[in-house]
């Protein structure tokens, strides 16, 4: 388990920007969200895709890190699954969190209904049960700011996006 400095985003549309600094900030780093949302070429219609959040990660650890992964599907498979698994497993023992482009609905380990239809942004910053369950920093709402999902459901979340790992 990761240490997250959570701060919320300040708008309906920075969830990229506000993911990723959620993301750096387990390395100690304070970015403004402003600043990498520039970078990211966020706009009111949001960041269009993780290959535009890897970049700035990279270039805010200093090295070249991070990469992309896309699951293509509309749902994974299990070999996607434990690619994802073992991509949030070695991420977090390096000390990173790993910055997932999500859309749809799941459910928390907890019942609750965590709803993105039009696409969201989330940091992975912690997991359990050999990485089956993981937990989840989201700047969209405060009172809701970390939960643990099932990998099968973030993996499924994630499926025709993408999400940031490292190498």
């Amino acid at each position: 388990m990761l240490d997250v400095r959570y701060e919320a985003q300040p708008n309906f549309y920075y969830c990229g920007p506000a993911a990723a600094r959620n993301a750096l900030s387990v390395q100690g780093k304070n970015i403004d969200v402003h600043t990498m949302a520039t970078q990211m070429g966020t706009t009111e219609n949001g960041t269009d895709s993780i290959n535009d959040i890897t970049p700035v990660l990279n270039r805010e650890t200093g090295k070249d890190a991070y990469k992309s992964v896309e699951i293509n599907t509309p749902t994974a498979d299990n070999h996607q699954t434990d690619k994802l698994r073992d991509d949030i497993i070695r991420t977090i023992d390096e000390g990173r969190a790993v910055v997932a482009n999500i859309a749809g609905t799941t459910t928390d380990t907890t019942g609750t209904t965590h709803s993105f239809e039009g696409g969201h942004y989330i940091s992975v910053t912690g997991y359990t049960d050999n990485g089956n369950t993981v937990t989840i920093a989201d700047s969209a709402n405060p009172d809701h700011a970390r939960y643990d999902l099932h990998i099968n459901d973030l993996a499924n979340w994630i499926a025709t996006r993408g999400y940031a790992t490292t190498h």
